[in-house]
């Protein structure tokens, strides 16, 4: 599809310097298109009440904003936390995870004004243009994709400041942060400045969510979260929604300075990135849900479960939500979710999670069996003979390999021998 055939154009609009400029850019060089931007609420905290004049001022035809929170908490922001799933043992997602959303409603957009063609403000070196283009092809094929940072000469604030100033694009003056920022319900992340340094300590007023250890408060703080199959329910006694279920958490668990992940990682593009993430309700979900899974799984489904949640993960990671992998690991995933139920204690202490407790009425744990003290449930002399059996395997090989060097006479076979 040449750029004169298109008709109409949705771009993923945040109200940024970034996005504010591409409105213009669009309608510039494809010339005749029209162009909706879409603002996706997902819980960032921007102010969005002049989001839609800023959008029409820019040249936009029109602004749709649709409020994704509670979605995004129950169908995708659950769905991880019942997962396990972490990127390389500490990225709790929280960009990941938003991006399909993010694009599914998007492409829903598209589709209700006819539009052809659907744009992003994605740089080219970064894991998300992945992530939407993906969603586009998954949902919508016949939609062009524009990623105008893949076209354009723009390649500074100045380069965009510029611009938007020549196309009169009503833009904020103010000094952007040294730091680029991702910002939603679950988490905030961190990235570039002085962190492009993997050896600099990050700066304490970089912080936005959650307080440093050190001047978090001298007394502990204890905190019920009960699940029913896998989502947590309430908070302290409390029954909340998933939104709120998140907002609460991400308040006690920030006050306290928990939730703090300071990570280089591997991009999907094929570099490394250093990125320090606030993800405090989210840790505290983790975590509550780990230790329920421990008492109501069993032994096999747990650990494979932990395989599952890996590989879980990078599909999340790699923009992959809409995969029948994906699809095929939920399944599993939600089967093993029937019985976890229950309720787990926390104590938040300066920036550490401590297990203060957990209990179900699905609990699998048995004092009676666990006990070192005196119980009528378990023979422990049945005990010699499971390890002969489940050690039958390495005594085999140990005896070849002692035969092998002349230290153990070999057997002799012959005698089993059929006439």
């Amino acid at each position: 599809m040449s750029k004169a055939n298109l008709n109409k154009i949705v771009l993923a609009y945040s109200g940024g310097l970034d996005t504010s400029v591409i409105v213009p850019w669009l309608k510039e060089h494809y010339s005749g298109a029209e162009v909706i931007c879409y603002v996706a609420n997902i819980g960032q905290n921007d102010d969005l009440s002049g989001i839609e004049d800023k959008a029409l001022a820019s040249g936009a035809s029109k602004c749709v904003v649709m409020d994704l929170r509670d979605e995004f908490a129950k169908d995708y922001l659950f769905k991880l936390v019942q997962s396990g799933a972490i990127y390389e043992r500490q990225y709790l997602l929280g960009t990941s995870i938003a991006r399909p959303l993010i694009a599914t409603h998007q492409v829903r957009v598209a589709e209700a004004e006819g539009a052809d063609a659907v744009a992003h403000g994605c740089t080219g070196k970064g894991n998300d243009q992945v992530r939407f283009e993906l969603t586009f092809t998954a949902l919508n094929p016949r939609l062009k994709v524009i990623a105008p940072w893949r076209e354009w000469h723009i390649r500074s604030r100045e380069d965009a400041l510029a611009y938007a100033q020549a196309h009169n694009v009503p833009v904020s003056a103010t000094l952007k942060s040294i730091y680029s920022r991702d910002s939603n319900l679950w988490h905030l992340s961190h990235e570039g400045g002085i962190l492009e340094n993997p050896a600099r300590e990050p700066e304490e007023a970089m912080f936005m969510l959650t307080v440093a250890p050190e001047a978090a408060p001298d007394e502990p703080e204890y905190v019920e979260i009960e699940f029913e199959q896998g989502e947590a329910v309430a908070v302290n006694g409390q029954r909340l929604s998933a939104l709120d279920v998140i907002t609460t958490l991400n308040a006690q668990a920030g006050k306290h300075g928990v939730g703090r992940v300071d990570l280089v990682e591997n991009r999907l593009v094929g570099m490394k990135s250093r990125g320090v993430y606030e993800t405090p309700g989210g840790t505290l979900l983790m975590a509550a849900h780990r230790e329920l899974e421990s008492l109501c799984l069993d032994r096999e489904t747990l650990h494979y479960k932990e395989v599952v949640a890996q590989r879980y993960a990078e599909l999340i990671y790699y923009g992959q939500w809409y995969t029948p992998l994906r699809v095929a690991l939920q399944a599993f995933i939600d089967q093993t979710q029937l019985h976890v139920s229950g309720t787990v204690r926390l104590k938040l202490y300066k920036g550490n999670v401590i297990v203060a407790g957990r209990s179900s009425v699905y609990s699998l744990y048995r004092e009676d069996f666990a006990t070192f003290g005196q119980d009528d449930v378990y023979d422990q002399s049945h005990a010699h003979g499971f390890i002969t059996l489940f050690g039958l395997p390495m005594k085999v090989n140990a005896l070849l390999g002692i035969a092998g060097r002349n230290h153990y006479k070999e057997p002799d076979y012959s005698r089993f021998k059929r006439d």
